[in-house]
């Protein structure tokens, strides 16, 4: 009886151990400088905000004129605005020479690489190579780009790396290049942590599930399926079935009822957890989809998984025939 009255003891002092140690934070983040990629909308736009409000001095990039100037309209003079195309590997660096400028000796606290695309998602067979390009190069070839550009000034300052994934980079849950490049930034986000272990710093990584933001536009995403859908040569869309595209959007839109998560503040404050905890966690999942399916999902055996996916797409017109 003894023994398990000290296990409980053991087991209630660990976590309340744990929880002490997760609230810890660092003593002044007033003045400390940021850089937070793709705030045109979306978590980047509200971090940029919430940052701003906080004390941080925060440098934010958009991509767009529009974007920019919304954002400055609602934010105080501290915050300042780029223009950055992560893509572009010339504007990557300028960007970081005027930062280098602007922080001089004190270094960069924290890089948040928010900026993503989703690209087509659509079926392998029904795509090219740019259609897998792009969001490879925004999302995984564009954020690496921005981290090496930026980690002098980062172990300057001993400071914090926080990438944004997604249960994407988990679970291969749609076709298209978005969940090979967060699979990527997973993988370059692990071995980052590695590698500036000794310099003292800290690397994150945040996996959102399905969120309510312009990247997870319902619309949007059908729109560019139909587009590849109407260029298909006709042996594949016989292949399919001829209403193959609205049968498997009617799936979609229900799970995706179903998983949505529309406080995307939920995501901003994991992002805060990361820069000003003394002990950040090394992975973040976000939302009750991603905790509770998709992330136990991930774990499971492959034949699970593809029972549990495939479930979510509508039959091909070729099974019917076999």
């Amino acid at each position: 009886m003894l023994f398990y009255i000290l296990l409980v003891v053991g087991i209630i002092s660990l976590w309340w151990h744990w929880r002490a140690r997760d609230s810890m934070k660092i003593i002044n983040p007033s003045g400390k400088y940021i850089f937070i990629t793709g705030c045109d909308t979306g978590f980047g736009n509200m971090a940029a905000k919430t940052f701003d409000e906080k004390g941080f001095r925060v440098f934010a990039s958009c991509l767009t004129e529009t974007g920019a100037k919304g954002l400055k309209a609602v934010t105080s003079e501290k915050l300042q605005t780029v223009l950055l195309d992560v893509r572009d590997s010339d504007q990557v660096k300028k960007v970081a020479e005027w930062i280098k400028a602007e922080v001089q000796s004190e270094g960069l606290w924290g890089l948040i690489n928010n900026a993503g695309i989703m690209g087509p998602s659509a079926p392998a067979d029904w795509l090219d190579i740019e259609h897998f390009r792009e969001p490879i190069e925004v999302n995984l070839i564009g954020l690496i780009n921005v981290t090496i550009n930026m980690l002098p000034l980062i172990k300057k300052a001993k400071g914090r790396i926080v990438n944004v994934s997604s249960v994407g980079g988990r679970l291969a849950f749609s076709g298209g290049g978005y969940c090979p490049s967060k699979f990527g930034v997973e993988g370059f986000n692990d071995s980052l942590r590695r590698d500036m272990k000794a310099f003292g710093v800290k690397v994150c990584c945040i996996q959102p599930g399905l969120f309510k933001t312009p990247l997870t536009n319902p619309a949007k995403i059908v729109k560019e399926k139909e587009i590849i859908w109407n260029k298909l040569p006709s042996d594949i869309k016989t292949q399919y079935g001829e209403d193959y595209l609205q049968k498997d959007a009617a799936k979609k839109q229900k799970l995706s009822k179903i998983c949505i998560n529309k406080d995307i503040s939920l995501v901003v404050q994991c992002m805060e957890h990361a820069l000003t905890s003394l002990h950040p966690c090394a992975h973040y999942v976000v939302g009750q989809d991603a905790k509770l399916f998709w992330n136990p999902l991930s774990r499971m055996p492959a034949v699970i998984q593809d029972f549990i996916l495939l479930r979510n797409r509508e039959e091909l017109a070729i099974s019917h025939a076999k």
